[in-house]
Order: C-alpha cells, then sequence, then structure tokens
C-alpha cells in the first residue's frame, strides 16, 4: 500500500511510488528528443516502403526537443536477419525537419529505426564560440569542454574510438593554459571525433522499428516494349514462334528498350472461343485471346503449343539477357472453361443453381470465353499455393518480371501472402499491377507488395492534369511505395488523344511518359502510330487480342527515331533516373509542359518543353531556373541542346521558344552551370 508523509517544510504530500512506476517515469523521462513524421512510415508501419538497391534512400523525419541544446540524429538500419546493425548520420535541413542518406546494397527486406540525443559537446562549442567572439572569459568553458571529453573516452573504452579519444586526452592533459587546451578542444579532429562518440544524453529511438524491400534497379527505372508473340511472323497465314520473336529482338534493343513483354503465352481454350474484333463466333483458324487460359494441352503451366516448347522459351529466355533484355510475362488468373483446373479443383470455381460454370462478368458485359477463379471457402489455400508455385515455376525458367492482370479483382489478402512469399525467396523478382481503377485501391495494391504500378498517364492530357497528377506521385507519401509505369497504350486501351492527334501526338505521348516517368512503355504499333479504332471506343479496331496480325514498323511517318533519342538519353543523363527530383516550371503557355530533373550527385540538370497541342505551333515564353543555381536572374548560363548535341549560352532568366508539331514537338536541354563538367 502506498505511503503517504509530510515534509517538515511543506505541506505537499509524497506518495511512495511501486518500483516499476517508478523505472517507467524514469525511462519516459529519458526520452526527451521527439521524433515524429518519418517518411517512410507506411501506414503507422504497417506495410513497407520501397528502395532500389545500389541508389541513395533519403530518410527524412521531425525531430526535436525542448529548450536549446544542440541535437544530433543517426539512421539505424541493417538486412532483415542480419546482426549488425549500420549507422548513417543524419542533418538538419528545415523547420525540425532532419533527413539521412542509406545505400542498400542487398535485395531484400531491411529494417530500420531512427535515434536522435542531446548533444552536449555541440552544445559547449556552439555556447563557447559565441562567449569566444563576445570576447568573454572561457576559462570554466574549458574546463566543462574537458570533463566532457574524458567522459567520453571512458565511455568509448573498448570501442573503434577509443585510441582517437585517448590521444585528445594525453594532449589536453600535456598542457595547463586554457589558450592551449580551447586550441585542442576546437579543432577539426576533436570536433569529428566527438561528433562519432561523444555522449549520447537523453537518447531517444523511433517508437517503430520500420520495414523497408530494396528492389532491384530494373523495378525503378525501365523501357517496356510489349508484343505478341503469335504475330511476329510476319506472315498471316503463319502462327508466330518463339523463334520468331528472337528474330526480333535486334529490333526491340536497337531502340533500346531493356524489358520485352508477352501477353499469356499458355494454351488457348476452344469453348466460347473470341472471333475478329471480339466477335462470338470464331472459325476454325482463329487463334482466340490469349486471356482465355487452359485447355487439353494444359494450363497456367504450360505454353501453347504453336509458340513452340520450353526449350525454345528458354533459348529466347537466352537470347534476349545477351542483348540486355529482360522477359516479362502476364500472369492472369482467369480460366478458359477447358482449363484442367475445373476438372480437378471445381471447388475453386463458382457454379449457378442450374450446375454450369458461372462466366466472367462485369454487367452488362459478360466474358464467354472465360471464367474466374475464386479465393475463399474451399479454394483457400490450395488455390493461393496453386498461384504462388505458377509463379515460382516460371521464375524457374527464367523469368523474374511479371505484369498481373487485373490484380484490384482478386483479395488483397492474396497478393500480401503471395507477393512476400515469392519476394522472401527470390528478392530480385518484380510485379507490375495492371490495375486502372479507384485511387485507394491503386494505391493499397501498391502498399501489399506491387513493385510498380499502372497509373492515370493514358488519360492526363492538359498541362494542369499532368502537372496535378505528377506532383502527387513525386511529393506524397505515395512516392515512397508506388513506383508508376507509364505506359502510352496498351492491347486494351487506344486513347481517344492518339485516335485524333496524328503523329505529333505520339511524340508528344512519348515523350513525356519517358521523360516524367522512371519506367515507362510501349505496345508495339505505336511507333508507327497504329491508332484505328472500333468506332466510339478505346479499342483498336482489328486487335491481335482475337487474331494475328503482320506489322510493317519501318513504314513511312514511324517515330523509331524519337524512341531512340528519348531511350538514349534515359541511359546517359543521369538526372533521367531521379523520378522524384521532377519540378514544373513556368511556360506562359497552356499548351506547354515544362519541367527538369536533376540529379544531386552528378550536377546533371535537364530541362524538357513538350508541346500538347498537336494542330498548332505555339510560340512562348518561359524561365530559366537560374535560381537553382543560386544565380541572379541576370546571369548567364551554358545550355546544351540534347537533341542536337551543340552548346550555346542563354543570357536572363526569361527566354522565348516556338514548337512547332510537323517539326519537332518537344526540347530537351541540359543547364551547366559555371564551374561544371562540360
Amino acid at each position: 500500500m502506498a505511503r503517504i508523509s509530510a515534509s517538515k517544510k511543506s505541506r505537499l504530500p509524497i506518495t511512495d511510488v511501486p518500483d516499476a512506476a517508478d523505472a517507467a517515469l524514469r525511462e519516459l523521462a529519458q526520452t526527451r528528443v521527439v521524433i515524429e513524421n518519418v517518411s517512410h512510415e507506411i501506414d503507422g508501419g504497417r506495410f513497407p516502403a520501397k528502395a532500389v538497391v545500389g541508389e541513395d534512400c533519403v530518410i527524412e523525419a521531425d525531430i526535436f526537443s525542448d529548450g536549446h541544446d544542440v541535437i544530433n540524429a543517426a539512421i539505424e538500419w541493417r538486412c532483415r536477419g542480419d546482426e549488425m546493425w549500420h549507422t548513417a548520420p543524419m542533418r538538419f535541413v528545415d523547420n525540425d525537419r532532419w533527413a539521412g542518406t542509406v545505400r542498400f546494397e542487398r535485395l531484400g527486406s531491411h529494417e530500420f529505426t531512427i535515434i536522435a540525443w542531446r548533444d552536449l559537446f555541440a552544445t559547449w562549442l556552439r555556447d563557447t564560440e559565441k562567449k569566444i567572439n563576445a570576447g568573454q572569459d572561457v576559462s570554466l568553458e574549458t574546463i566543462e569542454g574537458d570533463h566532457l571529453v574524458e567522459a567520453a573516452a571512458e565511455q568509448a573504452a573498448g570501442s573503434e574510438h577509443e585510441p582517437a579519444l585517448q590521444a585528445i586526452v594525453k594532449s589536453l592533459n600535456s598542457v595547463s593554459e586554457t589558450t592551449h587546451k580551447l586550441t585542442i578542444l576546437l579543432a577539426p579532429e576533436t570536433r569529428r571525433c566527438m561528433r562519432k562518440a561523444g555522449p549520447r544524453t537523453n537518447l531517444s529511438r523511433c517508437m517503430r522499428t520500420l520495414e523497408i524491400w530494396v528492389e532491384p534497379q530494373i523495378a525503378g527505372f525501365g523501357a517496356w516494349y510489349e508484343l505478341m508473340p503469335r504475330s511476329q511472323s510476319g506472315d498471316m497465314s503463319r502462327h508466330g514462334t518463339f523463334d520468331d520473336v528472337i528474330a526480333r529482338l535486334p529490333y526491340v534493343k536497337n531502340l533500346g528498350f531493356d524489358v520485352l513483354y508477352f501477353p499469356p503465352i499458355h494454351p488457348i481454350g476452344r469453348t466460347n472461343r473470341k472471333g475478329p474484333n471480339n466477335s462470338l463466333t470464331a472459325g476454325p483458324n482463329d487463334p482466340g485471346s490469349p486471356y482465355a487460359i487452359g485447355s487439353e494441352d494444359g494450363g497456367h503451366d504450360a505454353i501453347h503449343p504453336e509458340l513452340g516448347t520450353f526449350e525454345d522459351f528458354h533459348r529466347l529466355v537466352e537470347a534476349a539477357r545477351a542483348e540486355g533484355i529482360l522477359i516479362a510475362l502476364d500472369f492472369a488468373i482467369q480460366c478458359s472453361p477447358d482449363h484442367p483446373w475445373i476438372k480437378e479443383h471445381p471447388e475453386w470455381f463458382d457454379w449457378r443453381p442450374d450446375g454450369t460454370i458461372k462466366f466472367a462478368e462485369n454487367p452488362p458485359k459478360k466474358y464467354e470465353d472465360i471464367v474466374n477463379v475464386h479465393f475463399y471457402r474451399e479454394a483457400i489455400p490450395g488455390l493461393w499455393y496453386a498461384l504462388r508455385d505458377i509463379v515460382l515455376f516460371w521464375i524457374g525458367h527464367g523469368v523474374t518480371i511479371f505484369r498481373v492482370d487485373n490484380p484490384h479483382t482478386k483479395p488483397f489478402p492474396f497478393w500480401e501472402w503471395m507477393i512476400r512469399e515469392v519476394k522472401t525467396q527470390h528478392p530480385e523478382v518484380v510485379f507490375l499491377s495492371e490495375a486502372f481503377t479507384r485511387p485507394k485501391v491503386m494505391k493499397r495494391l501498391a502498399k501489399v507488395g506491387f513493385t510498380q504500378s499502372y497509373t492515370y498517364y493514358t488519360w492526363r492530357n492538359t498541362k494542369q492534369e499532368l502537372t496535378e497528377y505528377l506532383t502527387e506521385l513525386t511529393t506524397e507519401e505515395c512516392r515512397y511505395y508506388m513506383r508508376p509505369n507509364f505506359f502510352v497504350n496498351t492491347p486494351d486501351i487506344n486513347p481517344y488523344f492518339l485516335q485524333t492527334s496524328g503523329r505529333p501526338g505520339f511524340r508528344t505521348r512519348l515523350v513525356l511518359a519517358a521523360t516524367l516517368s522512371g519506367s515507362y512503355g510501349i505496345y508495339n504499333g505505336y511507333e508507327i502510330c497504329e491508332a484505328a479504332p472500333v468506332p466510339g471506343k478505346e479499342e483498336y479496331l482489328d486487335s491481335e487480342k482475337y487474331q494475328l496480325r503482320v506489322w510493317d514498323m519501318d513504314q513511312q511517318g514511324n517515330i523509331q527515331d524519337d524512341i531512340r533519342l528519348v531511350n538514349r538519353l534515359r541511359r546517359e543523363q543521369p538526372a533521367m533516373k531521379a523520378f522524384t527530383s521532377l519540378r514544373f516550371y513556368n511556360a506562359w503557355n497552356d499548351q506547354v509542359l515544362y519541367y527538369a530533373k536533376n540529379d544531386k550527385a552528378s550536377g546533371d540538370f535537364v530541362l524538357f518543353h513538350v508541346l500538347l497541342d498537336p494542330q498548332n505551333s505555339q510560340e512562348f515564353d518561359f524561365e530559366i531556373p537560374l535560381w537553382e543555381f543560386g544565380l541572379p536572374d541576370d546571369a548567364s548560363i551554358e545550355v546544351q541542346d540534347l537533341i542536337h548535341g551543340n552548346h550555346f549560352t542563354w543570357h536572363g532568366k526569361s527566354q522565348r521558344l516556338n514548337l512547332d508539331p510537323n517539326q519537332r514537338p518537344y526540347a530537351i536541354w541540359r543547364l551547366i552551370p559555371p564551374g561544371a563538367h562540360r
């Protein structure tokens, strides 16, 4: 029972506190430095943030304390499962915001936390130097500084910092005059040693240890080219094969792409097979939709026989790798009514009251050639394991990139479990979410583990739309877990803008996608400005989803040179990889998007002007961001035209430019400030 006693000098009661409560009080009292609003803390630590191997990851937090003492902070991090923690210093940015940089060198799950403390030696330095500058006596302060170094040396006993600190203590003990001691205490070496090993008073920790998934570089930066293998023979009467795709690899490489993506390559069912232009009646030679997966030849772990064998596929994977190209496969979970699973696992599917299987529907639309699995009831856990094992199966055949069809129509818990299961074994794997859905659903899929996300880029056309959307993607919390992949078109989407814009519009949308985003993609036919639509729809007429096609990519009016140019600049200019460095600047014309990217490590700074009007020339004034280099408005700056390679000088902040859609609807510049490398 608590005892209350009274002091002779005070009538205030004093309560005896149990030992546990006393310890808790002391622990709370020590947590004097506040650490909050950590940048990579997603939903309170519920989900991991993302980083790219070998690239700087800047972690920020609000850090402050009471009073006026100097504080310091650091990031502690390690690869999950390691015993040793690494430390990265943090620096003050502004308004109690601190930042530190970590470069992760291994793939997989990592964890980090933030520590902060009152730095008594740094406080002593600041205050003592102020007093010295004011001409005040600092003899007592010198003694205090001496004691702080001695305490640090005692605390560092047995550590790597002990020899250096003991050497400083020895030097201090060898002199007696205040001025000599001050010289030692204020020396750069003393400052460095005390910064690393000085006492960390009121050491405080972030309340949580947070997770970061470190993924391969292709997760954050890549150029995708999509084609249907069956249309690569060059002959309408012959189904394409993997050998035909191998013959196309030099073309894909020459354009500058590093990911080659195939829609499903599995056996196609015959029940309710679709004909040309999605007709309900197919002829005997119509190939059907590759998304109607499964036949007597097998399911998701089989190859459509007309494409070739697994040996042929292995040769394709190796030939692509020799060209520096990775193969991406479509992971589409739906099944043809002929899929082997329907007989082997009827409990994985929905059945109607009359005993017939339920076809896929999105009322009033009905997809007669496919059926969907369900994920609960008797389907769990068997279906979940089967789908995971399909992904692992294709990883075993050399595939490390998967574009996932319509993931927003499958349970979030499934994706969270499956992706973690796969990436724990194979951290090099990339999953691209094809979810053109509501914003919060799209972001949730990124949180549960998808490496990249299709976005709304296809439908963002105006200056305001693009500026607002890219500002969201690069500055809001989603930048820590959601990586956009800007596809300009897909077999499913023939955007209205491209249907009416002609060749200038194709060039504009290409440059925007390739320069605004870290990853982007085109579906073959884009390079010849293919845009013939099903009337009134965002769909391609004579879509190769339902028939074979023959492509002449060298026909007049193609934009291959534009594709080669932007992919070359993406490789050569470090700024192109810095997605979140994107900034929009003033160009006084609503038909011109004006923006820049920069890479702080190299100093690379690239400007882009892109004409949004595919019909009319636009002349406009714009501002050179001289202030980004600390230059006045009337300064001069060297410029390199990255399209033609020539150098010249801009004088003053205000400049004027004309863009013609029939000449070149974009301009790309590199700014070279005084003293920088040409």
